[in-house]
C-alpha cells in the first residue's frame, strides 16, 4: 500500500519516510514514530493499517542521521545494534525530523503523532514542543518520565505495560501525577513491546484494548 518518500528537515537534512495514503478523502493524518528497530516491517504495517482506517499515514526514518535505511528485527544481535544506534542520536534532531513529517502531511487535515518505544517518548514530546500537532499517543515511551513536567499543547494518551522491565511503575506514577488530565493506561501482565505482533512480548489482549482506545482517541481529536 505504501511508498518510500523523501523529507527535508529545517536544517536541510534529507531523510526517508514510508507513506501510505487512504482511498478517498482522508480523515486527517498520523505520523507513526518507530521503535529503535527502524522503519521495519512492523512499523510499515502499522502505517498501512492507519491508512486503511482513512488517515494519511507516514513513518519518518528517525535513524537516518545515524545509519541510512536502518531496519532490523528483534533477535539478540539486532537488539544490540538498535540500542547502539539509539544512543548515537538525540531527541532534538528526532523532533526536528518529526516536525518535517508533520508538515509533509498536514494538508490532509489535523495531525496526530503515534509512537512506540523510543517513538512513544517522541510522540509525547511532539505535543509539548512541535507545531501543528493535534494529538499524541505514546506506547511504552521509556523517557516520558524524564520529561513528565512538560506541558502538552494538545491532548495526549499514554500506554504502559505492568511487566515492562525497562519502565518501572514508579515512572508511570510520576507521569500520572504530572499529567493528571491525560488518559494513561497500564495493562496488567503486559511487558515492553506488547503492541508488536512480531515480538515475543506481544500481548494480544493488551494490544487490542490499547488499539481500540487509541482509535477512539484519534477519531475524537483529529477526525
Amino acid at each position: 500500500m505504501g511508498q518510500n518518500v523523501t523529507l527535508t528537515a529545517k536544517d536541510g537534512f534529507t531523510f526517508d519516510a514510508y507513506r501510505a495514503d487512504p482511498e478517498g478523502k482522508p480523515r486527517g493524518a498520523i505520523v507513526v514514530i518507530q521503535e529503535i528497530f527502524g522503519v521495519n516491517h512492523h512499523i510499515k504495517s502499522v502505517t498501512d493499517r492507519y491508512a486503511q482506517l482513512g488517515y494519511v499515514a507516514i513513518a519518518p526514518a528517525l535513524f537516518d542521521r545515524v545509519e541510512k535505511g536502518f531496519d532490523v528485527g528483534y533477535d539478540g544481535p539486532s537488539m544490540d545494534k538498535a540500542r547502539a544506534n539509539a544512543g548515537k542520536g538525540n531527541v532534538d534532531a528526532r523532533l526536528m525530523d518529526t516536525q518535517a513529517a508533520v508538515d509533509a502531511v498536514k494538508s490532509a487535515g489535523k495531525v496526530a503523532v503515534v509512537g512506540f518505544c523510543m517513538g512513544g517518548t517522541i510522540a509525547f514530546l511532539s505535543t509539548t514542543r512541535l507545531e501543528g500537532v493535534s494529538a499524541g499517543v505514546g506506547y511504552y515511551g521509556g523517557q516520558v518520565a524524564q520529561f513528565a513536567d512538560e506541558k502538552p499543547k494538545a491532548p495526549v494518551m499514554l500506554h504502559f505495560g505492568e511487566k515492562d522491565q525497562s519502565i518501572p511503575l514508579t515512572d508511570v506514577e510520576k507521569i500520572k501525577a504530572a499529567q493528571s488530565g491525560a488518559p494513561i493506561y497500564v495493562y496488567m501482565g503486559a511487558g515492553h513491546g506488547f503492541h508488536c505482533d512480531e515480538r515475543g512480548s506481544f500481548n494480544a489482549e493488551a494490544a487490542q484494548v490499547a488499539g481500540a482506545r487509541t482509535q477512539e482517541f484519534l477519531a475524537k481529536h483529529i477526525g
